[in-house]
């Protein structure tokens, strides 16, 4: 297991950045672990015509980091509960505040 930060992006689109010339997301985000064949949530990245981005970081796909997520439209919920989800509408981790002994 790659873990929070070993996840990238796999997209349904993709345009270039003309500032810098990178490829970025559009469309709908998938989180992929790079060196598998389907994202986290399970769809097969050929079946399912998606793009391995492996230059962009999953939180950088996240519409309210404003990193490469100018173009995205939709991020995939199940993959944003596995790979994670911070920000201002995200719920914070759960944690027992008291325990029984």
């Amino acid at each position: 297991m790659t873990g929070r930060n070993g996840y990238r992006v796999a997209a349904s689109g993709v345009w270039r950045d003309e500032e810098d010339g990178r490829r970025l997301p559009s469309g709908e985000a998938h989180a992929w672990e790079p060196g598998r064949n389907e994202t986290v949530c399970g769809l097969s990245l050929a079946r399912s015509e998606l793009v391995r981005l492996a230059g962009i970081p999953w939180a950088e796909a996240l519409p309210e980091s404003g990193g490469a997520a100018d173009r995205v439209r939709r991020v995939c919920p199940r993959c944003a509960a596995v790979a994670g989800r911070r920000g201002p509408d995200a719920r914070p981790r759960w944690r027992r505040t008291n325990p029984r002994p």
